[in-house]
């Protein structure tokens, strides 16, 4: 088989060679990113504006939610340009940055979300010295180490899968997905980067740990509480954060955990939508829907005698009151 490792692009799965198809395959990607970016963009607003979400909890929370608006942002756009033209190419450089950005992108999103695990942790657990220990320089401290291992993860998957020898340039997805590029190796570089998928698996399976202990120690703190109201509380501020875990472990595992080599297009395209897609476009509402703090701030945003909630503005309004 030929060397292409001077290959200048790859050619990317292509969704139907029917125009109609194309078409709707664009309206319907272009419907679900608005709405992901939409519902992004509003969280991330509302934290900044509102100073009533000015908390550890919230900051993460919009950490968190940069990060989807992020991850969705480096495979749909791509792909609606690809049905837009009709075209299937992927330049080589860009296919390193989406896989650099895909994985900078996840690996930092589960980053957040187990530091998010320990807040909820501390809150619950310790509530006397929830400022002590969450103070401002801590959780910024907490989200910049979660960006740079984001980061220094990207680097290791990125040039681990790019110093492979390829024999084809056809990857078999819709965006450079690493599993799928691994596949068109002809060397055994690729043992390199299966080492480094398993490290990763390491990393990813200490943070379910950790976030399972965590949770342990929650619940048990949550059922010696003698209020009901107590622990209905509790349990309301870890119930989103459960669920948000819970959906990118099961679309990750849905994505990854697969007999490799007898798996078709069709179900790998599946997939892949799943684990890149609904996180970004769900995470949003799963936040907002039982938050009435997150709720408001929103409402706020559609009403634009609330913000800026400065001294100076409140003086003004008295006064043309």
């Amino acid at each position: 088989m030929p060397n292409l490792t001077s290959t200048s692009e790859f050619l990317l799965l292509e969704f139907s060679d029917i125009q109609e198809l194309r078409i709707l395959h664009f309206f319907v990607f272009l419907a679900v990113y608005l709405v992901a970016v939409t519902g992004n963009l509003l969280i991330t607003t509302a934290v900044v504006l509102d100073h009533h979400l000015h908390t550890p909890m919230y900051f993460f929370l919009m950490n968190l939610a940069i990060l989807d608006l992020g991850s969705i942002s480096v495979t749909l756009p791509k792909a609606m340009v690809n049905l837009l033209i009709n075209s299937r190419s992927i330049s080589y450089s860009g296919c390193v940055a989406q896989v650099f950005c895909h994985v900078l992108f996840a690996g930092s999103d589960f980053a957040i979300l187990t530091v998010m695990a320990h807040d909820r942790h501390v809150a619950i657990c310790t509530p006397l010295q929830y400022e002590t220990i969450m103070h401002e320089g801590a959780c910024i401290r907490m989200a910049a180490s979660a960006w740079v291992a984001g980061i220094l993860y990207a680097t290791l998957h990125t040039g681990g899968t790019f110093a492979i020898t390829f024999c084809s340039n056809i990857i078999n997805q819709f965006f450079c997905e690493v599993p799928q590029i691994v596949e068109l190796s002809c060397s055994d570089l690729y043992l390199t980067e299966n080492g480094i998928l398993l490290f990763s698996g390491g990393l990813f399976g200490g943070c379910f740990i950790y976030i399972v202990i965590t949770y342990m120690k929650i619940f048990a703190t949550v059922l010696r509480m003698p209020s009901v109201n107590s622990r209905k509380k509790a349990l309301s501020t870890c119930i989103p954060h459960l669920t948000v875990v819970s959906l990118f472990l099961f679309t990750g595992t849905f994505a990854y955990v697969r007999p490799p080599g007898d798996t078709s297009s069709e179900m790998n395209v599946i997939c892949a939508l799943i684990y890149a897609i609904l996180p970004p476009l769900l995470n949003p509402f799963i936040y907002s829907i039982r938050n009435k703090e997150i709720k408001t701030a929103l409402l706020k945003l559609t009403d634009f005698g609330h913000f800026p909630q400065t001294s100076s503005s409140k003086i003004l309004l008295v006064k043309l009151g």
